[in-house]
């Protein structure tokens, strides 16, 4: 129940990379056959891709990773006002904290109780040549942004606009023109294909420095020896991820909503985030006079792995940075669990959870100091 963190290899996905570890191996560079035919295959990935997000072929740029692509965004466009909303993943807080540190000037944004961008603050706030970077739904408590009106709002002051959509591409629609995106980060281990392969979606017209130099792969933005077994397997997955999409959150939509019920009926557990504007997948709790910590360790030995505080640094002791901008107190914010679900979750499983979640609860509530 961690879906949210990574998730299994799809068995179409893995089939479609097996060739191009030992068969197809060719370099995307080399001028001969066997680099050619990986160019070709290369290409056709990015046309996958570019059609799911209903952008262009040359606007899709293939990383090793979300942190990479977002690195890429706010490390490359120097001279920028970097706003941001206080709920971003530590790959965009910890970017925009080196960056101040070295001179930028970068402005937080306040969010309410649900997790939602004040889109009046981000008017006043925004100015010509910005740069404005909004998650589209948050790792950690789901809650959907309007990314739309925010793209309207930052185009209208001639800012850029870009959107950490790791948690959303694959399992809600996109459309980079209809949402005047012009800049997103999405990746392959969320939506059920290799780790190792991460995409940044860049409007025709905007100049990144890159991070990387050498090679000039990926037209110069991204110069390193291509992944092409990861890239195949991203563009399979995603194309998978297109094709089940809507039965896929019907689906997982009714088994969260089953979750959020059974935990609630738990005294004191409470829900974060938006209780409907949120991803089909994640659902956020706190507990009273408990600590997630606690929690994620019983649950664990009772063979349930679930997520406390911030997806990629549950080993860390400080209170979430997302929980604490919700407005939560910190011994809250301690209390925090993530319950993420996948396509392969079941009604038996989610009723096992609620069974041994109630008696954990119960369980170190008994020992409680606090309590």
């Amino acid at each position: 129940m961690d879906y949210a963190a990574t998730t299994p290899i799809d068995s179409e996905a893995r089939k479609a990379m097996e060739p191009y570890f030992s068969q197809e191996f060719g370099n995307t560079m080399s001028l001969h056959s066997f680099g050619q035919s990986a160019k070709s295959v290369l290409e056709g990935c990015r046309k996958k891709i570019a059609k799911i997000l209903n952008a262009e072929q040359d606007e899709i740029y293939f990383t090793a990773s979300a942190t990479e692509s977002n690195n890429t965004v706010l490390k490359g466009l120097p001279g920028r006002h970097i706003i941001i909303s206080p709920i971003e993943h530590p790959c965009i807080m910890e970017t925009a904290n080196w960056l101040e540190k070295n001179g930028a000037k970068v402005t937080r944004l306040k969010t309410d109780r649900y997790g939602f961008v004040n889109l009046s603050e981000i008017e006043e706030t925004v100015t010509e040549q910005a740069l404005v970077s909004v998650i589209h739904a948050s790792n950690e408590i789901g809650t959907l942004q309007d990314i739309a009106k925010i793209g309207e709002i930052s185009r209208s002051k001639n800012a850029l606009f870009h959107t950490d959509a790791s948690q959303s591409f694959g399992k809600i629609p996109i459309d980079v023109k209809e949402m005047k995106i012009d800049l997103l980060t999405a990746s392959s281990q969320k939506i059920y294909g290799p780790k190792g392969a991460g995409l940044l979606f860049v409007k025709r017209g905007i100049k990144l420095e890159p991070l990387l130099h050498g090679g000039g792969q990926e037209s110069g933005l991204r110069s390193s020896t291509i992944n092409l077994p990861a890239i195949v397997g991203f563009a399979k997955a995603a194309e998978i991820a297109q094709e089940r999409m809507e039965a896929d959150f019907k689906k997982i939509s009714a088994l969260r909503d089953k979750l959020i019920s059974g935990v609630l009926k738990i005294e004191g557990a409470y829900l974060t985030g938006h209780p409907e504007e949120r991803l089909p997948n994640i659902a956020s709790f706190y507990f009273d006079f408990v600590e997630g910590e606690s929690l994620l360790l019983q649950l664990d030995l009772d063979g349930i792995a679930v997520s406390t505080g911030s997806a990629c640094s549950s080993d860390k002791l400080e209170p979430s940075h997302v929980l604490l901008a919700l407005g939560l107190e910190h011994e809250q914010a301690h209390g925090s669990l993530r319950v993420s679900l996948g396509r392969s979750t079941t009604e038996e499983e989610i009723g096992y959870f609620l069974d041994k979640l109630e008696k954990a609860v119960e369980k170190f509530r008994t020992l409680s100091p606090i309590k």
